[in-house]
């Protein structure tokens, strides 16, 4: 696992909230996060989870959650094709309860707008 603290040590936050987002914020981290809730998954299977998600945009909001330290990645294989693993770190762990009460409040505003959902992440929730 990458050092978290060497990406944001000598950095400057205005409040807690502002290095959190630094570290969850992007438009598919947290929907990313929150496919790993349950078990570690392969890339492949995260984009045909993900499929609003562009390959490359996928492949770096990974490498970017990896670099936080809020998710792993194994490889296994010495020839392609290489087998690769993300999952949850324990700091991804931690991030279980604000991600299922995100999820509880999209919830409400699916209700209150009646907005149509394409995915769910409702199983997701551990």
């Amino acid at each position: 696992m990458l050092d978290t603290t060497s990406r944001i040590i000598g950095k400057t936050y205005p409040c807690a909230i502002s290095l959190a987002m630094d570290m969850i914020g992007g438009k598919w981290k947290t929907v990313i996060l929150a496919h790993l809730i349950d078990e570690a998954k392969r890339y492949n299977e995260l984009r045909k989870e993900l499929p609003d998600v562009t390959e490359r945009t996928l492949s770096i909001q990974l490498k970017q959650l990896e670099a936080d330290g809020l998710v792993y990645r194994e490889v296994y294989g010495n020839k392609p094709p290489l087998k690769v693993i993300y999952g949850l770190t324990e700091m991804g762990k931690s991030f279980i309860p604000v991600l299922n009460i995100l999820m509880d409040w999209g919830n409400q505003v699916v209700k209150e707008f009646n907005v149509e959902l394409v995915n769910t992440c409702e199983n997701k929730k551990s």
